[in-house]
């Protein structure tokens, strides 16, 4: 069955923080914070929003010109690992606020995976013949966990969500096909378990072991985009763009040096937006999608903590 990302669209606060707030915080300093990764600013939640109204928000900006009614969709993935609540996640948020009675909801959580786990979701019940319209929202509120004078990480992360729409059918006849997804549970290597967590009531966000992190995310999203492009008989070298997980730009780095693909030909924002967790892969997207022409084949690739990793293959 061929899936087709029908729209896409993002959130992003207008809460900017930038470096120079840190030296306050946590003694860092603005160009120390930069130049180790990448980031000069982030998007931060006002103190009335959270991980589901971001979410709502990004599912009304998607909404727009949809090109079948909003109420046929018949799930809806929840991905996000910073929930507001457990019980009523975004899924049955927007199901509530836009009245798509007859939907399926589920939330995932695979850390910075969990978009692409989300999507797979969704590759899943349709191919089951569970599904035919499907809605992804991808929502983390990070700065509700994070304890920003923690010198290790506190000043890395930034909030935000995504929305995409899904169906079998490609309505514009340029709307982006979704050739493959790869996922991968990577909890036995290196100290998955210890490297990041998040744990509400006992120090929320850490990121003790980032070294291993580092270390590990530049070598699986490069595998992770071989195994999704080579189901398609392509390699990496054929994909136009990559947009990746938006942890540091060393990584990016990393991974431009190692396949050879130049650093132009990744779609970023982490200069901007920070890390803004498992939807920045597809926040990336949508913010650079202005440069995606008809053709071009694009490859989403993520890492995130616990470990997992995957990779999405999309054709504009």
């Amino acid at each position: 069955m061929e899936l087709y990302i029908n729209k896409i669209a993002h959130y992003l606060p207008k809460n900017v923080v930038p470096n120079s707030y840190f030296k306050a915080v946590n003694g860092l300093e603005e160009e120390w914070i930069y130049s180790r990764t990448g980031i000069k600013t982030r998007s931060k939640a006002e103190e009335n929003e959270n991980t589901n109204t971001m979410a709502v928000k990004a599912v009304e900006l998607a909404a727009k010109d949809l090109p079948y009614p909003i109420e046929e969709t018949d799930l809806i993935v929840a991905a996000t690992y910073s929930p507001y609540d457990t019980v009523s996640t975004p899924a049955h948020t927007v199901q509530r606020l836009f009245n798509i009675e007859k939907a399926k909801c589920v939330s995932v959580s695979s850390a910075c995976s969990s978009f692409i786990n989300a999507m797979e979701i969704v590759q899943g019940y349709f191919a089951m013949g569970k599904a035919s319209k499907a809605l992804v929202i991808g929502s983390e509120h990070n700065s509700a966990y994070a304890n920003e004078t923690d010198p290790q990480s506190g000043h890395l992360w930034g909030d935000g969500a995504v929305a995409v729409f899904i169906s079998a059918k490609n309505y514009t006849g340029h709307d982006a096909q979704i050739i493959d997804i790869y996922t991968c549970g990577l909890g036995h290597i290196g100290k998955a378990a210890e490297a990041v967590y998040l744990r509400p009531r006992n120090g929320g966000i850490g990121m003790p072991e980032g070294r291993d992190v580092f270390i590990n995310a530049c070598h699986y999203m490069v595998e992770a985009l071989e195994q999704v492009t080579k189901t398609y008989h392509k390699t990496i070298h054929d994909l136009k763009w990559i947009s990746s997980h938006q942890a540091n730009q060393r990584i990016i780095k990393n991974i431009s040096k190692q396949t050879g693909i130049p650093e132009e030909h990744f779609l970023t924002n982490i200069e901007k937006r920070g890390n803004t967790g498992s939807p920045s892969c597809a926040i990336s997207l949508s913010e650079n999608i202005g440069k995606i022409k008809t053709g071009d084949l694009v490859g989403l690739t993520v890492f995130g903590g616990g470990y997992s990793c995957g990779a999405m293959l999309l054709q504009f």
